[in-house]
């Protein structure tokens, strides 16, 4: 029976076959028949389910080691015909084309297993075709949806038949839109994949590619974004886990879009500053800064530290920690200030129900430590139309190449002030300024349109907390006033990555005023 007459019928050939044959099972006891081929066909027929194999349905043989199996015009006819036109109608009577409602598939999984003969050609044209023709044909890529699928064919599903003689089942257009939808979403991923492992597999591989692909799958609905007002939601790569996915929320409502976007960035320098020390380490973020950092050997001083950084900025601010928390960690959190969050690798016993006995508003987060960065990667800022593109911010000039500029050599102890000092103020939006001493970054001072009154605020924070120690700076100095404001603050060190014209005067001065200072060679600055 040719054309919109008959029962209904289902191709299913799909990668992932979780799910599948119950799906088959649930279709055939709606009447439905099923077309099928390799590993699908095999496993739907193995459970005693009818299916004819696409070779058979087509009459044309699998070939070239099964790179041409579906591509057929007994498929594609079926899935693309317009039921409603009438020279469609003609050409499936011509050409003895039965009509196909439902088209089940999922492609490889090229991200992880990428390679020529992971590129499917076959599964993509089925997908889109249906997805194009979704007025009447259903596409299933999730096996997540097969259970709604079902559901609803069992509602819709009536005993008698309708006019043209076909059972009545079918979806909404609701739902085939839907389905559709995500079809295109399906394929477009792969493609996405496809184009990225040609870029890396180049035997040098673009830095910024002549084009961008990204696949994003919404992972979680948040209170709101920047602002009550705004609707806010986080993303990730489509069919990757992030590690936010494993965060595990112990108190608290739920995060906001800021919650996250400076969680993440403590969590990242927490863990930073600590594998550079090799200690315990904390962050504390407000607004996007760092406003308390610290390094010590036992992570309760490193947050007794972080916090005495600056108080008042700490409250309502996002703490991370490196290590565990422990119950004298706990202790000194208790007595500080209110966190608007707190995130850590884990908590000792206990350690949960006192914070959320004495802060109950905040939210206490457990997270896996981050993965480094790979080398490489790109990072993307929306404009008002486009985007700019970028590669991942990383430290490139290691402390052994940076270059002592001035007659007086620093110790190793300004030395090491220097190179913690340096890799908290990449982390502190431009101009930057921090004065640290210790392990402990005693003034910060962020966002200034100038760097000497982002010195002047580091200073009055430092409140000379960090006589001795280092002074760091985002970029160059361009006039001796930056040197006299690191000298006047106590700096006996001043690393910054050097480059400016005016660089003999400013070495000069730093003579003048009996300081150290080395040259980075890189600039460290972050909008």
């Amino acid at each position: 029976m040719t054309g919109v007459a008959g029962p209904r019928r289902a191709l299913l050939s799909v990668f992932d076959k979780s799910g599948v044959v119950v799906f088959a099972s649930g279709l055939v006891d709606l009447g439905w028949e099923l077309i099928s081929s390799g590993g699908t066909a095999g496993a739907i027929s193995a459970a005693g389910i009818p299916v004819t194999d696409v070779a058979d349905y087509t009459g044309s043989p699998i070939m070239l080691g099964h790179r041409v199996a579906t591509l057929h015009p007994r498929l594609h006819g079926g899935i693309l015909a317009d039921r409603q036109d009438p020279e469609h109608q003609a050409d499936l009577e011509t050409h003895n084309i039965e009509v196909i409602d439902l088209v089940v598939g999922n492609l490889y999984p090229f991200r992880s297993e990428p390679g020529i003969e992971m590129i499917d050609i076959g599964g993509p044209a089925l997908l889109r075709a249906a997805a194009k023709n979704h007025a009447y044909v259903g596409v299933a890529t999730d096996p997540a949806d097969y259970g709604p699928i079902l559901a609803e064919l069992r509602d819709n599903h009536r005993d008698e038949l309708d006019g043209d003689g076909r059972h009545s089942a079918s979806l909404s257009d609701a739902t085939r839109r839907r389905l559709a939808r995500a079809a295109f979403a399906h394929t477009a991923a792969y493609d996405a994949a496809i184009v990225d492992w040609f870029d890396s597999s180049e035997p040098e591989p673009p830095s910024l590619p002549p084009t961008i692909h990204l696949a994003l799958e919404r992972a979680e609905i948040l209170r709101y974004g920047e602002n009550p007002h705004q609707r806010g939601a986080r993303y990730r790569p489509l069919g990757e886990p992030s590690l936010w996915d494993q965060v595990e929320q112990y108190s608290g409502v739920p995060l906001s879009y800021l919650n996250i976007f400076d969680a993440d960035a403590a969590r990242c320098l927490a863990h930073e500053l600590g594998a550079l020390a090799n200690s315990c380490a904390v962050a504390i973020i407000k607004h996007a800064n760092p406003c308390g950092a610290a390094v010590a050997a036992s992570l309760a001083d490193a947050y007794q530290r972080a916090f005495e950084c600056d108080p008042r900025s700490a409250f309502g601010g996002i703490v991370a920690l490196n290590r565990i928390v422990d119950e004298p960690t706990v202790e000194a959190m208790e007595s500080a200030a209110q966190a608007d969050v707190v995130i850590a690798p884990g908590y000792a016993e206990g350690a949960v129900e006192r914070l959320v006995a004495k802060r109950r508003n905040t939210r206490i987060l457990r997270a896996e430590s981050p993965q480094p960065t790979a080398a490489g990667g790109v990072s993307l800022r929306q404009i008002s139309d486009g985007f700019l593109v970028q590669q991942s911010q990383r430290f490139a000039s290691p402390p052994a190449v940076w270059q002592v500029v001035t007659e007086r050599q620093p110790t190793a102890a300004e030395l090491a002030d220097a190179v913690f000092a340096w890799r908290v103020c990449g982390h502190v939006k431009s101009n930057a300024v921090v004065l640290a001493r210790d392990g402990v970054a005693w003034g910060i001072g962020a966002g200034q349109q100038n760097r000497v009154e982002a010195a002047g605020i580091a200073a009055s924070k430092a409140n000379g907390r960090a006589e001795g120690g280092a002074c760091a700076s985002d970029a160059f100095y361009p006039f001796p006033d930056g040197i006299h404001a690191a000298a006047d603050a106590g700096a006996a060190i001043i690393v910054q990555p050097g480059g400016s014209v005016n660089d003999p005067e400013t070495i000069a001065t730093a003579d003048e005023r009996a300081v150290s200072m080395v040259f980075t060679a890189e600039r460290q600055f972050l909008h």
